[in-house]
């Protein structure tokens, strides 16, 4: 198993994956390919995949300081570090199969890495807090995450305005977002 730098090579893969463990929409390529952007600064990619035998196993999707769009869940007021250092953890997943072995804390690791080249002193996410066994919510407390704030029905309006579907909620997702910092 390595890991490895997100590239256009692996986005196929990486949506494949995105939509079978997040639900249907969750990734499509016009998507994918502004996160990619968004990755990117200084010419360092803050976006990570995990490779076993060439095949996507896992993904670390995370954009740069300075250069997301922030949107009402965020809550920059909470925030210990000032905006433009901020980054944002959007999304990590990990194939059933490879789950359990700390591929997860290693993706992360490698965009923290990247991020702090890139000028970052921290980084928000939204957790999914409904994830089996709220499984996110730990991973990311284990990692060093604090709550923020709690933010109901997060992902409703992606199910209304982009045709979402929660594996949990279907087509109509009422799950919460924790919204989480990392410093580093």
């Amino acid at each position: 198993m390595t890991i490895a730098e997100l590239s256009p090579f692996h986005f196929d893969q990486v949506i494949e994956i995105g939509n079978l463990v997040h639900g249907d929409n969750y990734l499509d390529l016009a998507t994918l390919e502004k996160i990619y952007r968004y990755s990117i600064k200084q010419d360092i990619n803050a976006s990570f995949v995990a490779l076993e035998n060439q095949r996507v196993i896992g993904f670390r999707l995370t954009y740069a300081p300075d250069q997301w769009p922030m949107d009402e869940w965020c809550s920059t007021h909470l925030w210990p570090a000032e905006k433009q250092h901020v980054s944002y953890f959007k999304s990590s997943t990990i194939i059933e199969s490879a789950r359990g072995n700390g591929l997860g804390g290693q993706l992360l690791q490698a965009s923290i890495t990247a991020l702090k080249k890139q000028g970052a002193k921290g980084g928000v996410c939204h957790i999914w807090q409904q994830s089996p066994g709220n499984a996110a919510f730990k991973y990311f407390s284990k990692a060093g995450g604090k709550t923020i704030k709690i933010h109901p029905d997060r992902w409703l309006k992606d199910c209304i305005d982009f045709g979402y579907s929660c594996t949990l909620c279907g087509s109509e997702c009422h799950c919460d977002a924790v919204e989480m910092f990392l410093e580093f």
